[in-house]
């Protein structure tokens, strides 16, 4: 196997780094090499911008679809190892396409930029705000109770009905949307497919049914048993007794008991 090549071999004007610099400095990051900086930190700052732009959308700066699906999958992986209550909120613009008819597709465009600021203004440092494509917003909402996830999405359709939109000097837009949401399933693994489907079923009823309004999907309500619950994660590796031989005196208090609001 051949040896890294040592920092000070790497001749950056053999390297063809036109692209990349170009399209950092369209997003107005420094591109250029600093006086005095080592080939391979310069390097290692062109990639880890360029893999930060591949994750963010150049209008509005939140998250695309790529970053979505990447935080789905992980959000995934902790619902079925801890059953936490994680919701998802597909938000679509309604009648987005009369405002690129009636006034333009750069007032379209600052249509979405409004409404993307207003967004991540009414999420938690802990919630995730992205752009899913086109005039399709999505929210990935953690430890999200189904008694809060319906008042969450209401007080986001209502904040973006509340927006004054100046297009113009003398034009201002309202606009208002229509939201569907999903909870992931608990203690299960799903996948992002069937997850972003069943959301974007209620949002299409929220839109069949005349639109500015949500529909959700909340978990059904159903016990299993602590054996069950077993079943789930006998795959995981069990934790090692403090000193051999040595076994707990009596079973959990819990053992047995139904646990609530779990999905087979």
């Amino acid at each position: 196997m051949s040896s890294p090549i040592p920092p000070t071999l790497i001749d950056l004007q053999h390297l063809r780094l036109d692209d990349a610099r170009a399209l950092l400095a369209h997003a107005r990051q420094d591109s250029h090499p600093q006086p005095g900086e080592a080939p391979l930190h310069y390097l290692q700052r062109l990639i880890d911008g360029l893999s930060e732009l591949s994750l963010k959308d150049p209008l509005t700066g939140l998250g695309n679809r790529r970053y979505l699906h990447a935080a789905l999958e992980r959000a995934i992986e902790t619902v079925a190892r801890s059953g936490d209550a994680v919701l998802l909120l597909l938000i679509d613009i309604d009648h987005f396409k009369h405002i690129n008819d009636a006034h333009g597709h750069l007032a379209g465009d600052q249509v979405l930029q409004a409404v993307a600021n207003r967004l991540a203004l009414c999420v938690r440092p802990m919630d995730m705000v992205a752009r899913y494509g086109g005039e399709e917003f999505a929210l990935l909402l953690p430890n999200c109770r189904p008694a809060c996830g319906r008042a969450v999405a209401d007080r986001v359709r209502a904040a973006i009905e509340s927006l004054r939109i100046e297009v113009a000097p003398s034009t201002q837009l309202q606009v208002t949307v229509s939201i569907g949401g999903a909870y992931a399933p608990e203690w299960v693994r799903s996948t992002t497919e069937l997850w972003i489907e069943r959301a974007d079923l209620q949002l299409y009823r929220a839109k069949h049914n005349g639109r500015n309004q949500v529909m959700l999907e909340l978990p059904q309500q159903i016990s299993v048993s602590a054996e069950e619950k077993g079943l789930l994660f006998s795959h995981l590796p069990l934790p090692v007794p403090e000193a051999a031989g040595q076994l707990p005196d009596a079973a959990p208090e819990n053992a047995g008991t139904p646990i609530p609001r779990v999905i087979a």
